[in-house]
């Protein structure tokens, strides 16, 4: 029997359902189908523009019951914002319930993060009978690669470093099943059709598998880290430098090929049992680690049970964890007992290396060995940093796990007009204004890099198009000698489109106050911004500023006296510079020393 005869002698009516949220390209369609289906009523679900488009068949009890599980049982990566629904004043009949095309007959479906691996998939990768036993890129509507793979929109597989991959039949077949968990997942695979993982000997030389036990290239990994060794490995969105986090002596070694003087290196362990041995972990902090997001955790250490080497973390408190985000990661960890350093794959305060060819060259001289694959990374993505500030997760670094994301804005953004932003230099991202949400970019580094800054170019020009924007205005930095400024000046030009200059401790303020939700027409508040330097509307360098602002405009009220800027532009990556810069101006070199002195036992 048809759904339609099922429903026939039953009041319904039909009813529109907009759902808007981050619910596109994270199997909501085929959600919808599922609870339309289990729920007998009959419609259509699609894609559209501001979300995802529902037309529905159903008693009012029935619709209440549909919307509410709609809340209650969303995919783990969708965010719903908003669900309106409106009564069609005629019945429409339907047949059945069906997934549809948009409207415009092309599906531009939107990019989401790139996830880690879902408990379904983690646990069908661990499956000894599964046909993805120990497959090193399993995955799923739930997790796996996006944004680290997209090349250009449509985002579809033929338009992602996945097209090189035809699909086995048994994945076809997955792909085109509503009721599968890969139902329209672009970077499906399996051993038979996904990329091959194989291990390189920096030098040029052939690995010798005889010298240890081994599963395959990457459980061979494991072995080489167990003996001291340097690994560069593939990641989702670019290489990594792995050693045993244990080993001193190979940490050093890391720390000194790298030139990385003092900063901490991030650590990857199996799971939560490991991390517990060497940190104190929370159950929020466990959650977060625990996520979709996977990202790194800044931690407390403990001392009680286990101790990582002194030079990964030197005179630091903390420690940075991460859980695999991938199952080539959870591969590579499977027998290890051990944190690992896993630490971006450049020297320092260059790009990561995305590149296997530009990782054989760049990082041959820090690695010994190399753990590379076949899918090529279309889009660099670092890893995100986060840590638990007043019971509240708070990113340090929004990348993997978390862009593309939109963050949707206050109230009063509704109506605001398409708008480009290229923020600042250093620690750089922008941000494209659409709809009431902000679409923030990955973490891109300090544009000051001429790979980072092509690196920032080319993801401007894709984030574009993928989210079909056109922008009425370019929004900058006041400071005239930011790349990013410099860059926007020449875009508006070409586009013949307003340019908007913005004051840097104006925007930092603005950006607190749309983070904690107020509306666009509140009321002026105090922000405090101590965040080095900015133009000024006087022209002059501004820094340590007290401003009563609101959206649209600002006053200055009180700042710091000004002061030289010992060592120039480090001063603005090493803020106890500034801290050194100010007693010396007040009090002059003698005094200040005397203050000093007089302090000390």
């Amino acid at each position: 029997m048809t759904l339609a005869a099922q429903q026939a002698g039953r009041s319904t009516a039909t009813w529109r359902i907009r759902v808007t949220g981050l619910v596109q390209g994270v199997g909501f369609r085929p959600f919808v189908w599922r609870v339309a289906r289990d729920s007998r009523c009959t419609g259509w679900v699609r894609n559209d523009n501001d979300g995802v488009s529902i037309a529905l068949n159903a008693s009012r009890a029935e619709l209440e019951g549909f919307v509410a599980h709609l809340r209650a049982a969303a995919p783990p990566l969708a965010r719903i914002d908003d669900i309106a629904v409106l009564q069609e004043h005629e019945h429409e009949p339907f047949d059945d319930f069906a997934i549809v095309a948009s409207e415009s007959g092309t599906m531009r479906t939107a990019v989401s993060p790139d996830a880690a691996t879902c408990a379904d998939g983690l646990a069908e990768f661990l499956n000894p009978s599964g046909r993805r036993f120990r497959s090193p890129f399993a995955t799923c509507t739930n997790c796996g690669p996006r944004l680290s793979v997209v090349e250009r929109a449509p985002y579809d597989r033929s338009n992602t470093t996945m097209a090189p991959f035809a699909m086995c039949p048994d994945c076809e077949r997955e792909y085109a099943d509503p009721d599968d968990r890969r139902f329209h997942a672009q970077p499906v695979a399996c051993h038979r059709c996904g990329p091959k993982v194989r291990l390189e000997r920096m030098d040029g030389r052939p690995v010798s598998f005889d010298s240890f036990s081994m599963l395959d290239d990457t459980d061979a990994v494991a072995g080489l880290i167990e003996r001291g060794e340097i690994v560069a490995v593939k990641g989702l969105g670019g290489f990594h430098l792995a050693c045993d986090a244990r080993n001193e002596t190979a940490v050093a070694k890391l720390r000194a090929r790298k030139r990385r003087s003092n900063k901490a290196f991030a650590l990857l362990a199996r799971d939560l049992d490991v991390v517990r041995h060497y940190a104190s972990v929370s159950d929020a902090e466990a959650r977060l680690l625990l996520s979709p997001q996977a990202p790194i955790v800044l931690l407390d250490g403990c001392d009680a049970q286990g101790q990582v080497a002194a030079s990964v973390a030197p005179g630091m408190a903390t420690l940075g964890f991460m859980l695999p985000c991938s199952p080539l990661h959870h591969l590579l960890m499977r027998r290890l007992d051990r944190p690992v350093v896993m630490t971006s794959g450049n020297c320092s305060d260059e790009p990561q290396v995305t590149e296997d060819g530009q990782a054989s060259c760049e990082l041959g001289d820090i690695a010994d060995f190399l753990l590379c694959h076949d899918r090529r990374i279309a889009v660099r993505v670092d890893d995100s940093v986060a840590r638990m500030i007043d019971g509240k997760p708070t990113l340090l670094r929004r990348a993997r796990g978390y862009a593309p994301a939109p963050l949707p804005l206050p109230r009063g953004f509704e109506q605001a007009p398409e708008l480009l932003a290229l923020g600042g230099e250093l620690k750089a991202t922008f941000a494209l204004l659409k709809s009431g949400q902000a679409i923030v970019s990955q973490h891109q580094g300090d544009l000051e890099n001429d790979r980072a800054f092509d690196a920032w170019r080319s993801s401007l020009e894709l984030f574009e198009q993928l989210h079909e924007h056109q922008p009425r205005a370019v929004v900058i930095d006041r400071h005239p000698d930011y790349l990013s400024s410099k860059h926007g000046r020449t875009l508006a030009e070409q586009q013949r489109l307003p340019l908007i200059a913005v004051q840097h401790h104006h925007a930092h303020i603005a950006s607190c106050m749309a983070e904690n939700g107020i509306p666009l027409d509140s009321p002026p508040v105090l922000g405090i911004a101590l965040d080095g330097l900015g133009q000024g509307d006087d022209g002059t360098p501004w820094g340590g500023e007290f401003l009563p602002a609101d959206y649209v405009s600002y006053t200055r009220l009180a700042t710091f006296q000004p002061v030289s800027m010992p060592g120039g532009a480090q001063a603005s990556r090493q803020p106890w510079r500034h801290t050194h810069a100010h007693p010396m101006a007040d009090l002059g070199g003698p005094a200040f020393r005397m203050n000093v002195a007089a302090t000390q036992p």
